[in-house]
């Protein structure tokens, strides 16, 4: 029979690169993991995972195993609550997921004010090159951008612009696009992320009093300097490298400081809403449900000042 122990064996092996990674975050030798990990795979007759020295991945076995596992341990975290009359405290894990950038910078200074309300609760927070739709066990996840093909329900926290931006060195040296294809003689630094197609930049132009917002319309640049990191590639375009096309959260700042200046500010580049996804109200918990509450209102606050 699986024990729960086997579960959490098998989740951890989900979210770790490797199983020495597993075995710390279980508080085991990887000697002793593997030992576990034989074990279980013998009374189920199946392979479970392949690793070497360095790397760890589950098979497709494995993988259902995890998926289902998580679930099953969502519910046992989750029985408490169940069972709780009058004690509103909240318990138990919340997982949530976030990208790099955007979750130092703003999800985990909210995260811990949240944790300090409730004390009770273990919060745990992955930051992920794609939390979405690489949300394995998660309970919540912050994403940015589009969603596509979501089961989850949306909600929005806050809007986010996306800057055309290069550094004064780099103006004054290559001079200032007056219009959207000037782009094409220009250095331009692209972020693969969210498999979005990183060359193709969509923007509206200007609108014009009494007349119809303007049609969206398409630029394919060719990229100078490519990178998944997009504070990486701020700082190329601070370096005076090119052009970057980056979410005002993150630009806001350099901007502001005279490190890089807004160019074509009068288009609309695409934006990339920041969002909270979080299971129907049917899988939902009561700590998800006050975290949902919790972030909007903080994004509210935050927004206006």
């Amino acid at each position: 029979m699986i024990q729960i122990e086997d579960l959490r064996l098998v989740e951890a092996m989900a979210q770790a690169p490797s199983l020495s990674a597993a075995a710390r975050a279980l508080n085991v030798t990887p000697p002793a993991l593997s030992a576990r990990l034989r074990k279980l795979e013998g009374m189920l007759g199946l392979a479970l995972a392949t690793r070497t020295a360095r790397r760890l991945s589950l098979t497709p076995e494995g993988e259902r195993l995890a998926r289902e596992g998580a679930a099953l341990l969502a519910q046992l975290d989750a029985l408490p609550e169940l069972f709780r009359q009058e004690d509103t405290r909240l318990t138990g894990r919340l997982r949530v997921s976030a990208p790099f950038g955007y979750g130092r910078q703003h999800i985990a200074p909210l995260l811990a004010s949240f944790a300090r309300i409730h004390a009770d609760l273990r919060l745990q927070l992955d930051l992920r090159e794609t939390p979405w739709p690489d949300r394995h066990d998660s309970d919540a996840v912050i994403h940015i951008g589009a969603v596509r093909d979501s089961s989850w329900i949306a909600r929005t926290l806050a809007p986010n612009e996306r800057w055309l931006c290069a550094s004064p060195a780099y103006l004054r040296q290559h001079g200032t696009p007056a219009e959207p294809r000037d782009l094409l003689s220009h250095a331009c630094i692209c972020i693969r992320e969210n498999d979005e197609d990183v060359t193709l930049w969509g923007f509206r132009r200007p609108g014009i009093a009494g007349r119809r917002a303007a049609k969206r319309e398409t630029l394919r640049v060719t990229p100078a300097y490519t990178t998944n990191d997009g504070g990486i590639a701020r700082r190329w375009a601070e370096q005076g490298l090119g052009l970057v096309l980056r979410s005002e959260w993150d630009a806001a700042d350099a901007v502001a400081h005279g490190r890089l200046v807004r160019v074509l500010a009068d288009c609309e580049f695409d934006s990339a809403p920041v969002t909270l996804l979080v299971p129907t109200r049917r899988g939902r918990t009561a700590r998800v449900q006050a975290l949902m509450h919790y972030l909007e209102e903080e994004c509210k606050r935050l927004g206006k000042e």
